[in-house]
């Protein structure tokens, strides 16, 4: 017969006995923590703007905002910040007959961008345009967007 290995100890038992060494040391020393704080805005994923039907559009050049009003000719200055920034055009059935085909020249900001485990949507959009009628300037100045349950 050879000669008989050494025993070692298994891990688990290593581990108790770590445990039980570091536990009977007295007070624990405050937990300190250094370094930059993750960025709280940071975008995770792709983004996203749900349009009034609920369907997630990444950079639309066209979409309906509301029911009642929707945006054509859209042209980005921005997608993926806190804020979305885009020129085009805004109509919708209440301006007919005047701007039914091709809408009032507009500017879109698309801001309150919400994130969820791995996209991002915006979820506020303020449409300014000089040509709106009072009331429909009041309406999308500030038009909430729905954010597809995960």
């Amino acid at each position: 017969m050879g000669k008989p290995k050494p025993m070692r100890p298994a891990p688990a038992l290593a581990l108790v006995v770590a445990l039980t060494a570091v536990a009977g040391c007295g007070e624990v020393a405050p937990l300190r923590v250094e370094g930059a704080a993750p960025q709280s805005g940071a975008t995770r994923g792709p983004v996203y703007a749900a349009d009034a039907m609920g369907q997630p559009l990444g950079r639309p050049a066209h979409f309906a905002l509301t029911e009642h009003a929707s945006l054509s000719s859209l042209s980005w200055r921005g997608w993926g910040g806190p804020q979305a920034v885009a020129t085009g055009r805004v109509g919708g059935m209440w301006c007919l007959p005047g701007c039914a085909s091709s809408g009032y020249p507009a500017t879109v900001e698309l801001s309150g961008l919400e994130h969820h485990e791995r996209v991002s949507y915006y979820t506020r959009a303020t449409v300014r345009s000089a040509d709106l009628p009072p009331d429909r300037a009041r309406e999308l100045r500030d038009v909430p967007l729905p954010v597809p349950a995960p």
